[in-house]
């Protein structure tokens, strides 16, 4: 008998998604009996899939096969496309219309628990496993689908290497190889004019993007989301920096989710599904701050979404390959309720509630010197590969 597996990707994209795909799609389809669906737009399209035989659910599945995904790891994004819907913590507003006369009582923050609506879903697709490319928001809820009953195994991804239980999540060397790419090019007109430069890099919660992005671009100071900051203190060091400079410019990098001693992170919006409210701005508020201090001009940049677009570099397209092939021979084996990993440097799959049983940040006692807002590598002997 032919099993159906579904696969989809939720949060934020990063470059290897649709390697992963498409690996796990190829590995799959080398054994007889499976049928893979793609599920569209992440967690959403258990909410919005109508169980009926007579409705048309075109827009939210999709059938993934040799062909349509053959050249799909050329490119950065997901073709399944993603959002950051999470159905056991429905906003009243992303409740689907046949959704709404069942949805129930919300709960203190207004929000509805559709899980019932989403197994009901997976049991009308006929689904035998699914598996599940996310972060930490994407991954919260595979969790609970497994705790549910739900045969199922996770790829963690994100830019910020912060899932707990892996060395390494999709996305995070590509972020890292564009960040220091785009850091020595803005170094041009920081040197022309004689300026500091403020580049605001990806990570909310963990420094690690922002802290080997600076340790391989060699820039001056890194302010990284673990340690709070002073503002005046930064001044006077970067201003050393740029005397010592014979081009006389300097360069700090900050964590979009740093913090001012005393302050909280910059956000603006209102809340996702997840509760996170749009981050970023910290850079901004180093730049004026800086202007104000000096006289004279910042240059200040966020880099944002140019660290998640276009294709994976060659360790991301090597891990994400690597990654979609593990899942599939985990679905084969019956091995659910697993996440694919690194650890210690070699592959391996972990518990999934793994990833709930604690947070991962950067090592600030052996990595980061923070009288000087600086990376501290020194001997890197029995270190791991990615300095966490």
């Amino acid at each position: 008998m032919s099993k159906r597996i579904a696969i989809l990707t939720g949060g934020g994209d990063v470059p290897g998604l649709n390697a992963a795909i498409k690996a796990f799609v190829g590995r799959l389809l080398d054994h007889d009996g499976y049928e893979i669906v793609g599920l569209r737009r992440g967690w959403a399209s258990l909410l919005n899939i109508i169980p009926d035989a007579d409705a048309d659910n075109s827009a939210w599945i999709t059938p993934l096969g040799r062909i349509n995904t053959r050249s799909i790891d050329r490119f950065g994004g997901t073709m399944l496309h993603t959002s950051r819907i999470n159905p056991s913590i429905s906003k009243l507003d992303d409740i689907p219309e046949h959704l709404l006369s069942s949805k129930g009582e919300p709960d203190e923050r207004g929000r509805y628990d559709l899980t019932a609506a989403a197994l009901r879903v997976i049991d009308f697709l006929k689904l035998d496993g699914l598996v599940a490319l996310g972060g930490d928001g994407t991954l919260t809820f595979a969790r609970r689908l497994h705790k549910e009953g739900v045969p199922l195994v996770a790829i963690p991804k994100t830019m910020d290497n912060d899932v707990f239980g892996t060395d390494y999540c999709l996305g995070f060397s590509t972020a890292v190889t564009r960040s220091v790419m785009f850091i020595n090019d803005l170094r041009t007109g920081a040197g022309s004019h004689e300026r500091f430069l403020v580049v605001e890099l990806f990570g909310r919660y963990s420094g690690e993007t922002c802290l080997l992005a600076s340790y391989l671009a060699g820039v001056d100071r890194a302010v990284i989301a673990e340690v709070p900051f002073d503002c005046d203190k930064l001044y006077h060091l970067l201003e050393a920096d740029r005397s010592d400079n014979p081009s006389n410019y300097a360069v700090v990098a900050v964590s979009e989710g740093a913090r001012i001693i005393g302050g909280g992170t910059i956000e603006s919006g209102e809340a996702d599904a997840y509760g996170n409210r749009k981050l970023g701005g910290i850079g901004g508020i180093v730049s004026d701050y800086l202007e104000k201090r000096s006289h004279d001009k910042v240059i200040y940049q966020r880099l944002a979404y140019l660290m998640r677009s276009g294709a994976p570099d060659s360790l991301d397209q090597l891990v994400a390959n690597n990654y979609g092939s593990l899942a599939a021979d985990l679905m084969r084996r019956n091995e659910t309720g697993k996440m694919v990993a690194v650890v210690d440097g070699r592959y391996t799959a972990v518990p999934i509630e793994v990833g709930s049983s604690g947070r991962k940040r950067v090592d600030i006692d052996r990595f980061y010197d923070v009288a000087n807002y600086r990376p501290k590598v020194a001997d890197v002997m029995g270190m791991p590969m990615f300095l966490h």
